[in-house]
C-alpha cells in the first residue's frame, strides 16, 4: 500500500512531457554509467591508428573512431560514468552542506545563526571555477576535486533557498504548537522541519545535479577535471574541437550528451516542483 501511495505521488511527474523526458534522460545516464563501469564495447583508452577516422557503423564501431582509433561510443559510455559519479557526489555534498547551513542560520542561538548566515552570503558570491582552480592547484586534478568544488558552490546556493524554507516551516502553527508542548529542537527538526522542506530540497538537488553535469564538462574542457586516463565528455570536446570541420560528429556526440543530460535534470526538477509544491498546486486550482 505504501508503494502504491508513493507511485501515485510520482505519477504526475510522468504525465508531464518534460517530466517524462527528464526521467528518460536521467535513466539513460544511470544505465549508461552503470554499464560502462563493468563493460564497454571497446577499451575507451585503446588506440589503433589503422582504425582511425572510421565513420559510424564501420569496423564494428557504432559511432566511429577518432584520429588515433579511439572508439567514440566507448568513450561516451565511460564519460557517462564520470558524469554520474560527479552528479551524485555533488548532490550529497550540496544537500548535506546546504541543509546544515540552512538549519544553523535559523538557530535560536545568535553565535551560531549569524556566522552561518554570513557564510551563506559569502559562499554564494564565490565562483565555482575559482574554487576549482584553487583545489586543483593544492590537491591536483581529480574527480573528487571537481565534485568538491562544484558541491561546495552548489551547497551555498542550496543553503540560500533552504534557509527561507526552514524559516517558513518554523513559523508554522504546528511547529509553534510543538514548541509549546515542550518538544526539543532536534525532535522538531526531525518530525516537522525535514518533512516540510523535503519537496523543495528534492527540486534543488535535481537542479544542482544539472549544474554539476554542465560544470564538470566545463572544468574538464578547461583542463581542471579528472586525469586523462579517465575519459569525460568535456575532455572529449577539448580533444576533438580542432577537427570539427573534418569530423563534426566527434564534437556533436559529447555535446548532445551534455545538453540532453542537463536538460533532463532541469525538466525533471521542474516536474518534481509542479508535482510536490503545494503552493503551486493551490495556485493552479485557484485559476
Amino acid at each position: 500500500m505504501n508503494g502504491r501511495h508513493r507511485f501515485r505521488r510520482f505519477a504526475p511527474v510522468l504525465r508531464r512531457p518534460g517530466g517524462l523526458f527528464g526521467v528518460a534522460a536521467v535513466t539513460a545516464l544511470v544505465v549508461a554509467g552503470g554499464v560502462s563501469a563493468w563493460w564497454t564495447p571497446h577499451d575507451p583508452l585503446a588506440t589503433d591508428p589503422r582504425q582511425a577516422w572510421l565513420l559510424p557503423l564501420r569496423g564494428g564501431h557504432l559511432l566511429g573512431t577518432d584520429r588515433v582509433g579511439h572508439d567514440v561510443f566507448s568513450q561516451l559510455l565511460a564519460g557517462a560514468w564520470q558524469t554520474l559519479v560527479v552528479a551524485v557526489l555533488v548532490a550529497v555534498i550540496a544537500g548535506t552542506l546546504g541543509l546544515t547551513l540552512a538549519l544553523a542560520a535559523n538557530s535560536v542561538l545568535p553565535p551560531v545563526a549569524a556566522p552561518a548566515a554570513e557564510l551563506i552570503g559569502v559562499g554564494v558570491a564565490f565562483p565555482a571555477l575559482l574554487l576549482a582552480m584553487i583545489l586543483v592547484a593544492v590537491y591536483g586534478g581529480s574527480l573528487l576535486t571537481v565534485a568538491l568544488a562544484i558541491g561546495i558552490s552548489s551547497g551555498m546556493a542550496v543553503a540560500r533557498v533552504m534557509r527561507a524554507e526552514v524559516a517558513r516551516v518554523l513559523a508554522s502553527d504546528y511547529v509553534l504548537a510543538a514548541r509549546a508542548a515542550g518538544a526539543s529542537a532536534a525532535r522538531i527538526a526531525r518530525t516537522h522541519v525535514l518533512p516540510g522542506i523535503r519537496p523543495t530540497l528534492i527540486v534543488q538537488l535535481s537542479t544542482m545535479m544539472a549544474l554539476a553535469v554542465l560544470a564538470e564538462a566545463a572544468l574538464t574542457y578547461l583542463g581542471y577535471g579528472s586525469s586523462p586516463s579517465a575519459p569525460s565528455w568535456g575532455s572529449i570536446l577539448r580533444e576533438q574541437q580542432e577537427y570539427i570541420r573534418i569530423r563534426p560528429l566527434l564534437v556533436i556526440w559529447p555535446g548532445l550528451a551534455v545538453a540532453g543530460t542537463v536538460l533532463g535534470f532541469n525538466l525533471l526538477g521542474d516536474a518534481l516542483r509542479a508535482a510536490f509544491d503545494v503552493r503551486l498546486r493551490e495556485d493552479a486550482r485557484s485559476r
